[in-house]
């Protein structure tokens, strides 16, 4: 079951259930969705790594509002875009904590034979292919800079 028959299938129950919030959310990945679908050169198609990249999107979005709607003082709006980052979370890959991260990187930074900040982008390119969905991009940058300052 791709994604979005999985969408489709939580839609469908989340209007039974009258959930408002799994609606708002479940609605935003199906636009999403149709949008990466009739973009141009998708042929109406998207693969699953895609699907992964355009839910990180989503979450990204939204934690940008959360952060200012946070900075607002507005914790009726801030509530809602955590809503929709829990939902949206549930259909990408259990996230790593940071030690676990850690250790993946470290192991990458030792592959790709980084030595100083400089080779930052290379590390980010072989972490990023290798952690999608895992991790979140801003965490994955902030631990390899770390690790290659030390």
């Amino acid at each position: 079951m791709n994604l979005e028959q999985k969408i489709m299938a939580d839609l469908k129950t989340a209007m039974l259930a009258k959930d408002e919030k799994g609606l708002r959310s479940l609605r935003a990945i199906k636009a999403a969705i149709i949008l990466a679908k009739t973009s141009e050169g998708a042929n109406g198609e998207i693969n699953e790594a895609e699907e992964m990249k355009l839910l990180q999107k989503l979450i990204k979005q939204r934690k940008d509002s959360l952060e200012i709607y946070k900075q607002q003082n507005r914790t009726d709006l801030a509530q809602k875009e955590q809503d929709e980052i829990d939902v949206i979370e549930k259909f990408l890959p259990k996230q790593l904590d940071a030690e676990e991260l850690k250790k993946i990187l470290s192991g990458i930074i030792t592959d790709v034979g980084a030595s100083s900040p400089a080779d930052m982008g290379k590390v980010m390119a072989a972490a990023t292919k290798q952690l999608g969905g895992k991790a979140d991009g801003k965490t994955i940058s902030a631990l390899v800079k770390e690790l290659l300052t030390k």
